[in-house]
């Protein structure tokens, strides 16, 4: 059965690049990015992998953990990442995880059999140090992440969660955000001193309170 937003993240172990984990305690209080990838040395990956080693500043200052996974042995890890660090030009700077015998794949659902019967597709979890899947997201095999989209998302999970808000389609960090309708407009103030503005009684905007 397919995993659903809410739903616990099923917790497994499994070798990696950097050694055997349990899921649960790798994710421990942060936020994590955990992502499958077809197979090692394919050119989509490679440069998938060098952007996630680019923005672990970015990473980082959101609380946020990356993992990869791919059905490969740790060494073919091992060696693809010399090849992702001469050719994309950065150090890979989190885990991969070897699961040969696909255990992760089918508790994550990872493998669609209408696209490969053999491989993962690009799927994308992101979650909350709560242990709970807060976004999923399905590539095929042929077509590169957005990562600026994932990192966007991110910002949006972490503010809607300490939050009374919503974020519009295609809001960015810093942008207005809306109130969500359980607040009455007569409470806005109280709770948004920044000030709000009423475009109909259900969509009210306010700037980002966390700014």
């Amino acid at each position: 059965m397919s995993l659903r937003l809410g739903d616990e993240a099923p917790n497994f172990k499994a070798q990696t690049t950097i050694g055997d984990i349990d899921f649960h305690e790798f994710i421990k209080d942060s936020w994590v990015v955990f992502f499958s990838h077809p197979s090692d040395y394919t050119p989509v990956c490679t440069t998938e992998l060098g952007r996630t080693a680019k923005l672990k500043s970015e990473f980082d200052k959101r609380g946020v953990k990356a993992i990869a996974l791919s059905v490969d042995p740790v060494q073919d890890h091992l060696d693809w990442i010399q090849d992702i660090n001469e050719t994309q030009h950065t150090t890979v700077n989190f885990p991969i995880i070897a699961d040969e015998d696909r255990h992760v794949s089918e508790l994550y659902d990872m493998i669609h059999p209408n696209a490969s019967a053999t491989v993962t597709v690009r799927s994308v979890f992101i979650i909350g140090p709560d242990k709970k899947i807060k976004l999923t997201l399905t590539y095929p095999a042929s077509t590169g992440r957005n990562f600026d989209e994932i990192l966007r998302v991110i910002d949006s999970l972490q503010l809607t969660a300490d939050y009374s808000v919503a974020t519009p389609a295609d809001w960015k960090h810093g942008e207005d955000v809306i109130v969500v309708p359980a607040i009455k407009t007569e409470d806005i103030p109280a709770k948004f001193p920044k000030g709000f503005k009423e475009i109909k009684p259900y969509l009210r905007t306010t700037p980002q309170p966390n700014l």
